[in-house]
């Protein structure tokens, strides 16, 4: 999939009807991704959009003469306004010239959206991303990935900034993913909280289980605070067997907002018909909702309701309600 480039000073606009768009000033720096496994005319069409190349004929000559068809390199580079196709050429078999590529992963992506920021940022295109994060690729490494369901790497992949010297492969960006997965949660007893679930609710829970506890308290809290509350919500609800009713287990489905069609619809992923935890995190979770996961707030809440200018605990139906009317005065 082509990704574009991101302009360092000059921003491009579609020309409105009846004017021209002028043309970038020549020595302007830009910025550009070639994506992993381009092929020539991909590239060249990457070039020309940032105007880096005007004669796609110079640079295809260019690349002849440099017998470099086999040589051209995925990356981030930074190149010029009408630079000599010549110097292009060089640069793209010499590899990225900008040298600590940065990945910035926010907590709470699902893999499908952190594929697409990789493929912004790096240039490795989402599908190959998809398709290298399987958990059965990196379970001989990592035992904790035989917890794993639907071969999923759901929650594992840790969200943060990560900054690279060179140009990585999608194997090697998972395992710098994975690695520090591991060492962002060896902190954490997990040992202990199991044991204090198990007392205070009856409830049995591996770290998968928590993992995919955190992953709905992401999505569902607001700020830090909310969190614990939330994490005690979805625990009293487990001891007693209620169902969770979380719209955001549906959302991990629907990729957006959540109907009320959509909380009918069969699905493993429906807490509204399906009692218990869903099966697979349903995004890589913040350390501050593994945190809630593991230490709920002691209280018997039932429900909450969130949005960004009502925040309600209740502890009966009636309560809940009440909190709903409220937001809509």
């Amino acid at each position: 999939m082509l990704v574009l480039i991101g302009v360092l000073v000059v921003v491009f606009v579609l020309p409105r009807f009846g004017q021209t768009e002028k043309s970038p000033v020549l020595g302007t720096k830009v910025e550009v991704v070639i994506p992993q496994g381009a092929g020539g005319d991909q590239i060249a069409s990457i070039l020309a959009k940032a105007h880096v190349i005007d004669d796609p004929k110079a640079y295809y000559a260019a690349v002849s003469a440099l017998n470099a068809e086999l040589s051209l390199q995925p990356g981030t580079y930074e190149f010029e306004v009408g630079q000599d196709p010549e110097s292009v050429v060089k640069q793209l078999m010499a590899g990225s010239n900008i040298q600590g590529l940065k990945l910035t992963i926010p907590e709470g992506l699902t893999v499908k959206q952190t594929a697409a920021k990789v493929q912004e940022a790096l240039g490795i295109s989402a599908d190959e991303f998809i398709n290298q994060a399987k958990a059965s690729n990196y379970v001989g490494e990592y035992p904790f990935l035989e917890a794993a369901v639907n071969d999923s790497l759901e929650g594992f992949l840790f969200p943060k900034t990560y900054s690279f010297s060179a140009q990585p492969s999608a194997d090697e960006l998972i395992r710098t993913l994975l690695n520090q997965h591991v060492d962002e949660y060896a902190s954490f007893d997990m040992n202990a909280a199991r044991n204090t679930i198990k007392e205070q609710y009856g409830i049995e829970m591996s770290d998968y289980d928590f993992l995919i506890m955190a992953s709905m308290i992401e999505r569902e809290a607001l700020d830090d605070e909310q969190r614990y509350n939330v994490a005690s919500v979805f625990y009293n609800r487990l001891k007693i067997g209620m169902l969770l009713q979380s719209d955001a287990t549906m959302g991990y489905v629907t990729g957006g907002p959540v109907s009320a069609a959509d909380l009918r619809q069969e699905s493993p992923y429906n807490t509204y018909l399906n009692k218990g935890l869903v099966p697979t995190p349903i995004c890589a979770p913040s350390l501050a909702s593994m945190k809630a996961a593991l230490n709920p707030a002691s209280t018997d809440y039932i429900y909450f309701f969130i949005t960004k200018d009502l925040t309600r605990f209740s502890r009966t139906h009636e309560e809940h309600e009440a909190a709903i009317r409220e937001s809509k005065s």
